[in-house]
Parts: structure tokens; C-alpha cells; sequence
């Protein structure tokens, strides 16, 4: 018989949904400190920024991929853990996120946490101290989500 070790790391497997922005905010965060993230799907950064992953991660269009993604996570992180079970099905609770933005959190009757009417896709992926709950938008405040709303003025 082998001996068997837990080998943890700040990796993130691809097969987790959390996708490579996801990656890009876990790896802002101390990896010794509680946190809960609550990570856009690549589909909700695609659909809701318009920032799509490639070769060279360069965001269409634009050069401050890392400080739209750095800016999301301020306002998508708890400095607790809080996981699905944490959060009972008739009581809705709030936490202040890392930026001092106000995140309401309910939980749906199958079990899937609802932040700031998003809905989560996954919930409860562990990384280290961190826990990651995929969300299928984006959360953010009302004047970052009018600063990076598309101009339908300007052509293609």
C-alpha cells in the first residue's frame, strides 16, 4: 500500500468552472486568509463585460483586463468563509465585500446561493481557505456597471 498526501495548491482546474479570470481573482487574494469569492462564469465575463479570455489574455478592445478583474473581485469577496450550507433557506443574510460593497445573499429551494439577484452555477469549490461560489453574471456597483456598458454609438 502507497501512502497518500494531499498535495494543496493555487491552481485552478479548468474542469471546475472557474475559468481563467476566475483564476486571475483567487490569485489576488492571500492564500493563508478566510475568503469567500463569488467568481462570474467565463460566459457572464464574456456576455456581461465583453472581456474574453485568449492567448495573449488581453481583453477585446481594451488593455486594463487586470484592474477590471481586480475591481469585480473587490466587490465579489468576503474576508469569511461562507459556504452554501452556511446560509439557511428562509433567512437571507449580508456582508460587506472587500471594497465595502453590500452583498445580499439568499439560498433558491435547490440549493444554489443567490447574490445580489445572481444566481450561482456552482457553489462550494475549495481552494485552500478560499471558497468559490461561479456565478452566472457579474456582481458590481451601479456606477462601475454604467462605466463599462458598451456604446452602441461607436462602430465596429
Amino acid at each position: 500500500m502507497g501512502s497518500y498526501r494531499t498535495i494543496k495548491s493555487r491552481k485552478v482546474s479548468k474542469d471546475e468552472g472557474i475559468g481563467r479570470f476566475g483564476e486571475m481573482m483567487i490569485e489576488m487574494l492571500p492564500e493563508d486568509l478566510a475568503f469567500t469569492v463569488f467568481i462570474p462564469s467565463e460566459r457572464a465575463f464574456e456576455r456581461d463585460l465583453k472581456l474574453r479570455v485568449n492567448d495573449s489574455l488581453v481583453a477585446d478592445k481594451r488593455n486594463d483586463t487586470y484592474a477590471i478583474v481586480s475591481r469585480i473581485l473587490g466587490f465579489s469577496a468576503i474576508p469569511r468563509t461562507l459556504s452554501a450550507a452556511m446560509v439557511s433557506s428562509n433567512k437571507d443574510v449580508s456582508y460587506d465585500s472587500i471594497s465595502g460593497f453590500t452583498l445580499y445573499i439568499t439560498k433558491d429551494v435547490d440549493g444554489m446561493l443567490i447574490v445580489n439577484r445572481i444566481r450561482s452555477e456552482r457553489v462550494d469549490i475549495r481552494r485552500r481557505e478560499i471558497i468559490v461560489h461561479i456565478m452566472d453574471g457579474v456582481i458590481m456597483d451601479a456606477e462601475f456597471e454604467q462605466s463599462v456598458q458598451p456604446d452602441y454609438a461607436e462602430e465596429d
